[in-house]
């Protein structure tokens, strides 16, 4: 016989052969797909940093867009909220009137058990100062700078969970990454008698430059100072398995690596440390809108290139990918451009 025996390309030479052998494969299923939702208006807007996004309303241009979400297979999305007004408490994020509140209310009332409602838990969308949570002052020999009060914080993220619970969430999703956070919520949860509301904790979200066209978009980014006090440093790779285990501990049920792209070595580590749970991978607005400005000026195959990425990050590990592609994915997997491209 002639050298090599074995010859990797016998299995690449047809399409449907490649297929069959596919390793790793997406579906619509796979999907959480993120929305904002503003107060205040009546039309979508939209999202000049991310373009073919838009803020909704809460009304039936929401539910419209949500079933159309449904018709492609996507059934599961993740609410943001965008308040018509702040406070230093962040107040407006626990009001059972609240933008994401009432967005949970009517997509329940509409489409029933049709959708699985993820809502974000935090305080950032809501506090004048644009932090995930309260705000003090510590001075130390003269010397005075303004510090996030993790343990005052955790009653309001409860409070917050609570409310989106009593509207209907299914899954809470927490991503302040205060200490605690999770057991926080559980015994709120728990204590209100939502034992069944799931939790998604932001497990490992790091201090990204990827988050830029979301802060646009959500109208969060801090006033002053930054998050690096309490989101990840992206050189740290282990302390992203310390935190997803205390997170493990609390009792979250769903776990998250956020970002995707920069961060598939992550995504691995935790698959690896924490096998028997669902693993969610969050492909952030940086990453959604580099790709669609790289295709705007034809730098790119936009549907090749996001498959391609999608692809990567359930081979990473994550069972779960929340991604503003979902539906032009889901169209595209539904034509069989999964097929065709690879």
């Amino acid at each position: 016989m002639s050298f090599p025996y074995l010859r990797p390309r016998r299995l690449r030479k047809k399409l449907y052969l490649r297929d069959l052998v596919a390793e790793t494969r997406i579906s619509p299923r796979d999907f959480i797909y993120p929305i904002f939702v503003r107060e205040g208006i009546e039309e979508p807007e939209e999202i000049s940093a991310m373009p073919g996004q838009h803020r909704w309303p809460v009304n039936e241009k929401l539910v419209e867009h949500v079933q159309k979400a449904l018709d492609l297979g996507v059934h599961s999305v993740l609410l943001f909220g965008v308040p018509e007004s702040k406070d230093e408490l962040g107040s407006p994020a626990y009001d059972e009137n609240g933008v994401v509140q009432r967005a949970v209310r009517l997509l329940r009332r509409e489409l029933g058990d049709e959708v699985v409602i993820f809502t974000d838990v935090c305080l950032c969308h809501y506090t004048t100062h644009g932090h995930c949570g309260l705000l003090g002052k510590r001075c130390v020999g003269g010397f005075c700078e303004y510090i996030v009060e993790n343990d005052t914080t955790l009653e309001l993220l409860g409070k917050v969970a609570v409310s989106h619970a009593k509207a209907g969430a299914d899954v809470v999703a927490p991503s302040s990454m205060m200490d605690g956070m999770v057991k926080a919520i559980r015994e709120a949860l728990d204590k209100e008698g939502f034992t069944d509301v799931a939790i998604m904790s932001y497990a490992a979200k790091y201090a990204s430059a990827f988050y830029g066209p979301f802060r646009a978009a959500a109208e969060n980014a801090p006033q002053h100072g930054d998050r690096r006090t309490y989101q990840m440093d992206p050189r740290n790779g282990e302390e992203a398995v310390k935190e997803v285990a205390l997170d493990v501990q609390e009792g979250a049920d769903i776990l998250m690596v956020k970002p995707a792209l920069a961060y598939l070595d992550v995504i691995r580590r935790v698959r690896e440390a924490f096998p028997h749970y669902p693993l969610a991978a969050y492909n952030v607005s940086g990453e959604y809108s580099m790709l669609k400005v790289a295709a705007r000026e034809g730098l790119v195959d936009e549907k090749k290139i996001v498959l391609e990425v999608l692809h990567a990050i359930k081979r990473a590990g994550a069972n779960i990918i929340i991604t503003y592609h979902a539906l032009e994915a889901a169209e595209w997997l539904r034509e069989g451009l999964d097929q065709k491209l690879f």
